[in-house]
């Protein structure tokens, strides 16, 4: 047994992968403050009745619940944010292990090329912040080695008896972990009951894929689960944006995406290197059940829309792991030499040190940026209502800032309103009810640019600035915005600034009148036409209905 064959390598990659974590008080991933902030809702609607004021918090079964329902033993147990942190520390150390062990089940022994899979770990959705999805997908990789070993010992009966549960507690972490599973899961029962009927004399691809879909029924329950879901009037979100061709070839790049372009795509070129000399190496080949497994879930991913329900970037989740479990079905040969293994699995840990290490700095530089805009918070009082601004670039740099929902951090250890939580029925618990705050309430208001960008929701900081409703609101928490005018913050008494003076908390001085901005000023004469084109039509539009219904009130049938 080689080195990266033990016990001990699988416990220290396990370990390791969590070290980028360690030193942020919270994990910079984009979307997770956000998350705490519902979190925070969810625990202290007793303790703070005015959040229900502002928001709607209503328990639901949905398959989007991981976190929403371990924080709450975790936040009595260690606080929210700790609590928060140590669930997420757990999802890289997961699917490390979740690969690992796979690799293990399918080859016998954990191939030497199975490291270069490792640093998908830290991959470009759990980045994101898409939590719930990338902890889903981390139990499913766990969940399918399981699938896998009781096969291999022939405990049928108790894998029925372990995945009927074990699937609906999957789906209820997240849809998409179930969803994969289960096509894990169908395409390891293809070979594996095709290989039994060869061997019986009767080996035909059509009754394998019958026998296999008999033998993923224990994992079928949630179905039920998803149809009580997905019907009912509080739905809402549209599964749409379908075979955007030159978007799934982005994600195919950025599976890796964190911080510095070059560095990640360098990554990324030495993952397709590795997956390439799977199929040119006399020394190293693709196992057959995990090589239908990345097919299958490759031809997900084709098929798979950018918006499913409402929630975006559906296909470019799925893209790492695609990637992951096809470079684990890569198994040397049995004409490999000692020292060629040797050198695949040296060249595999280098890879996996150096993305690790990267990481952690890239992380621990992402802490400081948190911990420079949060000073704004010891001055703003408990319960204040909060509209924040956070700049952004029109452009998609590789970058992110990871400040996009750090105002939900007010919401989280101010108690205070935030207009950056997302508010869709049926997606999650909680939706925005603060109808004060009008085109101000929620997702993705606190998004400000330079300039008005195409295709996007976001506003000018200059528009911001002058349109957002000073009843509504106490204080303007501004993140890293482009300049404006100083005429749009007039009645705006600065409290905090930031060191670089590119942030600040202003309180909204309501004795002070609003400033007086024509439209003209704000917005571009295209724009302008449109919106007026638009009003006219919504006028029309009721104008007809109000007649329609006048006749059929004077003219009943």
């Amino acid at each position: 047994m080689r080195w990266w064959q033990t016990r001990w390598f699988v416990i220290a990659a396990t370990l390791l992968t969590i070290v980028p974590l360690l030193w942020p008080t919270i994990p910079p991933l984009v979307d997770l403050p956000g998350h705490m902030g519902r979190y925070r809702v969810q625990l202290s609607l007793e303790i703070a009745p005015w959040l229900s004021q502002w928001y709607n918090f209503k328990w639901s079964l949905i398959g989007n619940l991981g976190i929403d329902l371990l924080i709450i033993p975790f936040a009595k147990l260690f606080g929210l944010e700790l609590g928060v942190k140590l669930i997420v520390m757990t999802i890289p150390a997961l699917t490390v292990a979740g690969l690992l062990w796979i690799a293990r089940e399918v080859h016998g022994r954990i191939p030497p090329t199975a490291l270069f899979a490792l640093p998908l770990a830290y991959c470009y959705p759990f980045q994101f912040g898409f939590v719930n999805f990338a902890l889903s997908m981390a139990l499913a990789l766990c969940l399918f080695a399981l699938w896998l070993r009781l096969a291999r010992l022939g405990r049928f009966r108790l894998r029925v008896a372990i995945f009927v549960p074990a699937s609906c507690l999957l789906w209820l972490c997240h849809t998409f972990g179930w969803g994969v599973l289960g096509v894990l899961a169908f395409s390891a029962e293809m070979v594996r009951e095709h290989d039994r009927r060869k061997d019986a004399g009767s080996g035909h691809w059509v009754a394998s894929w019958f026998r296999a879909g008999i033998a993923c029924v224990p994992l079928a329950l949630p179905m039920l689960l998803m149809i009580f879901w997905r019907t009912g009037d509080h739905v809402t979100g549209q599964t749409t944006d379908w075979f955007d061709w030159q978007a799934k070839s982005a994600w195919l790049l950025m599976v890796l995406r964190d911080r510095w372009e070059w560095w990640d795509i360098t990554g990324v070129a030495i993952l397709y290197i590795i997956l390439l000399k799977g199929l040119r190496d006399p020394a190293i080949e693709y196992s057959r059940n995990l090589g239908l497994s990345a097919l299958f879930l490759a031809a997900v991913y084709l098929l798979l829309p950018r918006i499913v329900f409402g929630s975006a970037y559906a296909d470019m989740r799925l893209a790492p792991f695609v990637i992951a479990i096809a470079v684990i079905a890569i198994r040397p040969r049995a004409n490999i030499t000692m020292r060629h293994a040797g050198t695949l699995a040296a060249l595999g840990l280098v890879f996996f040190l150096a993305r690790t290490t990267g990481t952690t700095i890239s992380y621990a530089m992402f802490a400081r940026d948190y911990r420079t805009e949060l000073a704004a918070l010891d001055k703003l009082p408990i319960g204040a209502r909060v509209v924040s601004f956070v700049g952004y670039s029109c452009d998609n740099k590789w970058t992110m800032s990871r400040l996009e929902h750090l105002p939900a951090l007010a919401l989280e250890r101010r108690l205070a309103y935030t207009n950056d939580q997302w508010s869709m029925a049926g997606a999650q618990l909680l939706t925005a009810r603060y109808f004060a705050a009008g085109g101000f309430a929620h997702d993705p208001s606190q998004i400000v640019t330079a300039r008005w960008c195409m295709r996007e929701w976001w506003r000018p900081v200059g528009f911001s600035m002058a349109r957002f409703p000073r009843g509504a609101f106490d204080y303007v928490w501004l993140i890293r915005t482009p300049k404006f005018d100083p005429r749009y913050a007039s009645d705006l008494v600065p409290v905090w600034r930031s060191p670089d003076g590119t942030s600040a908390l202003l309180k909204v001085d309501h004795t002070k009148p609003p400033p007086q901005i024509e439209d003209s000023e704000l917005i571009p004469a295209p724009l302008l036409e449109l919106r007026e084109r638009l009003r006219r039509k919504r006028a029309a539009e009721a104008a007809a209905a109000a007649a329609e219904a006048a006749n059929a009130t004077a003219n009943p049938s």
